[in-house]
């Protein structure tokens, strides 16, 4: 019947659902008994098993809406039943294995990701836990796809899952890991970069766990990924967006090298597969050199603060444990550090590039010849050269304190380190001196023209104009006096007054904006800047070399006394051998003290004729290369011939030199003759005043000679002194004048010493 009929179809449906339940959980059971299985599988079998098992759960996960875990978490359960395998079936089963993770962890559905990530992890604590046996590289291979994920997947959820994983494994599994830390510190060196704050401060403060912690209980087991750990705390440091972390990163750094330094038996000891580096040299490949090598990559990656930083802990690891180093690694070393200067690397922008020259590039140059006055018999051989090519740069770059900071190094090398100069080493320390006096003579002063533009504007100027050129004709009067009583100018005592004042024509009226930002007046802007610094230069290079052959202070000190005895009137007309040891002179040649003499005088030839050159100095004056007053070169004038007598005087005493006593006789004539009539030849009271020093200079020191020798000097001078009387000059210059001509009397038996005793005595 119909009803009958109905109860029978339900009783089959029920009959029906009871057996499909049944074989349900035997098909579960079934399926199961193959996964268990699979331990029984051989070699090749195994490897294709897992193969298809991948591409079935590749398939499963593919639904964009419904993806399927099952066999992902069969994947994860096959893992843990075949880990008794030999190694050499597993590498082969986690090939395949690997490369499903390197894909699945990047899924785009976060939740695949996330399960795949937390696999990932419980697989690889279950791997840890084993441990590694020595020469296996196992942990390397399962942990590379965290490294994978960390590298493709932008996710921040998944990011921070991998660092937290990596976290995990190294607070409880320090112990156990070998290989896997190169994967780590690359886990970690891909977070470094991250820009997100939770990622970046829990990678960090792991990396900071295993280098103060880690690496002092297991350093052994941690040497293979020294360089990676290193690498990694570079990455740390260069991410600008978190300077605290960069700062500390350097700090870390800093505590590496004391891990290099007190295991040095580590490194000799270590040995791998790719090394084929002498035992000796292993700490310097695999420790010093690293961490040298990426405080390098800070400098040149990173804003200042931060650069600063790293270049203060290179070069104090290098003065702390430079004592270990040897000669080769020395020469591996400079050649990193020489990158600093490398035009080619240097920021494009040309306000960064002043502020990296300014700042780092001159750091950096003081640091280096710090370390070769510390280490001079070693780097002496290697280094000096490439110190006097970076010096001579230095003084080439359009920057003037990198300018000064060249001239001002090359003096401190020079007389911390000159008592053990070679003579060869001081023929190239003159030709280096040589070389920038050369280079940093401006001669475009004399040579420069104003466009046509220029010279007819300057036609018609205004009256106010007139009036304030017709003052600036007075410009080497003394606008300030200096301690050492010698006329400057705003631009020789203040540099960058007189740069700044390059630029005036830029004023506040657009026209006079509009003509300033032609190219012709830019281009010209940029040589005056050029000139001024080549001016500075030439300054401090006299400068230098008076410090250098005298010591510092020493020329000031005695043009201070020649002032104060004349003011008492009680110069010494005995001969008198100033000792003044301190200095280089004993250590230079004749040849090389003649050598330095041609570069002072050189240099004070050209600058009288610079002052000389009133037309030349106006017209530069007019176009821009002005301060308060007509640019000069009063003060290069006085100081290189001054220089250069102190040298000539100091010879003609000295014993050791009986030699070279008629070439310097001669020089001395020459020079002083040829500095009398210049003297006569000036028409500005205050041109006349700057030279004050030098004229008592010359005077004292001739006073000093013997009467054999002041027979020659007074007779060539006489005529010169005569005409000299003519000008208004101080009473200290009048006094020694006044002892020159008595002691004339006496050496050309005019008069006799009691006759000069009893006229002196009536005018008092």
């Amino acid at each position: 019947t119909l009803v009958g009929g109905t109860v029978d179809r339900k009783q089959i449906a029920s009959i029906q659902e009871s057996i499909g339940e049944t074989s349900s959980q035997s098909v579960v059971v079934a399926v199961d008994r193959i996964f268990t299985g699979s331990t029984r599988l051989d070699g090749n079998a195994i490897v294709d098993f897992v193969r298809w098992l991948c591409a079935v759960s590749m398939d499963e996960l593919a639904s964009p809406t419904h993806p399927r875990m099952f066999s992902l978490q069969k994947i994860v359960e096959i893992s843990y039943y075949n880990m008794g395998r030999i190694r050499l079936q597993w590498s082969r089963i986690w090939e395949v294995i690997g490369d499903h993770f390197n894909k699945v962890g990047c899924n785009p559905n976060e939740d695949v990701a996330i399960f795949a990530v937390d696999s990932l992890r419980q697989l690889s604590m279950k791997f840890l836990e084993k441990g590694e046996l020595a020469n296996f590289r196992f942990q390397k291979d399962f942990l590379r796809p965290f490294e994978h994920i960390m590298k493709k997947n932008r996710s921040p959820t998944i990011r921070d899952m991998v660092v937290r994983c990596i976290a995990q494994m190294v607070n409880s599994q320090a112990g156990n890991i070998r290989s896997g830390w190169k994967n780590i510190f690359s886990v970690f060196h891909l977070a470094a970069s991250d820009q997100d704050e939770s990622i970046v401060e829990l990678a960090f403060q792991t990396t900071g766990h295993i280098v103060m912690n880690v690496f002092a209980k297991y350093f052994p087991a941690t040497i293979d990924s020294f360089q990676d750990a290193v690498k990694c705390l570079s990455e740390f440091a260069c991410n600008a967006a978190f300077p605290d972390t960069s700062m500390e990163a350097i700090r870390l750094i800093r505590h590496c090298a004391k891990y290099v330094s007190e295991r040095p038996q580590a490194f000799k000891e270590y040995t791998s597969d790719d090394m084929n580096v002498a035992a000796e040299d292993r700490v310097w490949v695999r420790g010093w050199f690293p961490i040298l090598f990426e405080l390098s990559c800070i400098i040149n990656r990173c804003k200042l603060d931060v650069r600063t930083r790293g270049l203060t802990v290179m070069f104090e690891i290098m003065k702390t444990y430079g004592h270990t180093f040897e000669k080769h690694w020395w020469q591996d070393l400079f050649r990193i550090v020489f990158r600093i200067f490398d035009n080619m690397k240097l920021p494009e922008q040309q306000t960064e590039k002043a502020e990296w020259m300014t700042t780092t590039c001159n750091h950096a140059l003081y640091a280096i010849c710090d370390v070769f006055t510390q280490y001079f018999e070693v780097l002496n051989d290697i280094l000096l050269d490439d110190i006097f090519a970076q010096l001579y740069w230095c003084v080439q770059q359009d920057n003037e304190q990198l300018a000064r900071s060249g001239t001002n190094c090359l003096e401190n090398v020079v007389i911390l380190n000159g008592e053990k100069f070679l003579p060869e080493t001081w023929d190239k320390t003159c030709n280096c001196m040589l070389d920038i006096f050369k280079t940093t003579i401006p001669h475009a002063l004399l040579s420069w023209r104003p466009s046509q533009a220029e010279s007819d504007s300057s036609l018609h100027a205004d009256a106010g104009e007139k009036q304030l050129d017709a003052i600036s004709q007075k410009s080497v009067d003394i606008l300030s006096k200096g301690d050492d009583q010698q006329s400057v100018t705003s631009a020789e005592r203040n540099p960058s007054d007189w740069q700044q004042s390059q630029f005036s024509l830029i004023s506040n009226s657009s026209d006079d904006a509009a003509k300033a930002k032609t190219p012709s007046k830019l281009s010209e802007q940029k040589l005056f800047a050029a000139l001024l610094i080549k001016c500075v230069v030439q300054l401090e290079l006299i400068q230098t070399i008076d410090n250098i052959v005298f010591f510092p202070a020493t020329s000031k000190k005695e043009d201070a006394e020649n002032l104060a005895a004349a003011q008492r009137d009680a110069i010494n007309t005995d001969v008198h051998v100033e000792k003044q040891d301190q200095g280089m002179y004993r250590y230079l040649t004749s040849k090389q003290l003649f050598k330095l003499l041609d570069c002072l005088l050189e240099s004070h030839r050209f600058a009288k004729s610079f002052n000389s050159n009133n037309e030349q100095r106006t017209a530069l004056w007019k176009a821009g290369f002005k301060g308060k007053s007509k640019p000069n070169l009063l003060k290069q004038e006085t100081s290189s011939v001054a220089c250069g007598l102190r040298i000539l005087f100091r010879m003609y005493t000295d014993k050791n030199r009986r030699d070279a006593w008629v070439e310097v006789q001669q020089r001395l004539l020459n020079v002083c003759s040829e500095a009398l009539s210049y003297f006569l030849t000036l028409t500005s009271e205050s041109h006349r005043e700057a030279w004050t020093n030098l004229l008592l200079l010359f005077l004292t020191k001739v006073l000093k000679i013997n009467d054999e020798r002041f027979k020659a000097h007074a007779s060539k001078y006489y005529p010169l002194l005569c005409e000299i009387m003519q000008f208004n000059l101080i009473p200290e210059l009048r006094a020694v004048l006044r002892k020159f001509y008595l002691r004339i009397g006496v050496v050309f038996k005019i008069s006799h010493p009691s006759d000069q005793e009893h006229g002196s005595n009536k005018l008092q």
